[in-house]
């Protein structure tokens, strides 16, 4: 969306703080500067308030208007496959990679990151082990950010998100066996 283009009580994701609303556009004296701000209200968690400079471009293109209903389908319906996720061994790139991911908060490649940390999670209950806490912390962070924006949209509980998601993959499948 283009500056100023966001009005009170719009509903946003905002970069890891997850689904927002507007709730004020304030005037905030920044360094001796007064400064037009978004002040946006985490919806699902934190009673805290984070301001967004209106004319900060980088800032205010973390806030994405969220996905309808039809295009949450679209997405769960063009889920990647366990073989179209790629595991990155080295953990500082893998950390670059997943904290660029999170960042630019597309939602295709959230799913991606997210179904490659659960197959890796897989992968290492089978041998006994677990996995590290920087990939259990950016796996919390893409499961919160997509279930919050899923649950807003659908108007379902967070918790009802994986069983929804799970049901729409697993109705796909069984149309897909019948054809």
């Amino acid at each position: 969306m283009e500056e100023n283009s966001y009005k009170i009580n719009d509903v946003v994701l905002y970069a890891t703080h997850g689904v927002c609303e507007i709730s004020d556009i304030t005037e905030m004296d920044v360094r001796g500067n007064r400064l037009a701000c978004y002040a946006l209200k985490p919806l699902y968690y934190d009673k805290c308030t984070i301001f967004v400079p209106v004319a900060n471009k980088e800032l205010t293109a973390k806030m994405r208007p969220l996905l309808s209903a039809e295009e949450i389908l679209a997405l769960i319906e063009a889920m990647p496959a366990e073989h179209d996720v790629v595991w990155i061994e080295d953990e500082a790139a893998r950390g670059r990679s997943y904290r660029q991911i999170l960042d630019g908060g597309d939602r295709t490649e959230l799913v991606t990151l997210i179904k490659t940390l659960y197959l890796h999670r897989q992968s290492q209950r089978s041998k006994n082990k677990n996995i590290n806490e920087t990939d259990k912390h950016f796996m919390r962070d893409a499961e919160r950010m997509l279930y919050e924006e899923f649950a807003h949209v659908l108007k379902i509980e967070r918790e009802q998100v994986l069983p929804f998601i799970i049901e729409q993959i697993e109705g796909r499948e069984k149309m897909r066996t019948k054809a």
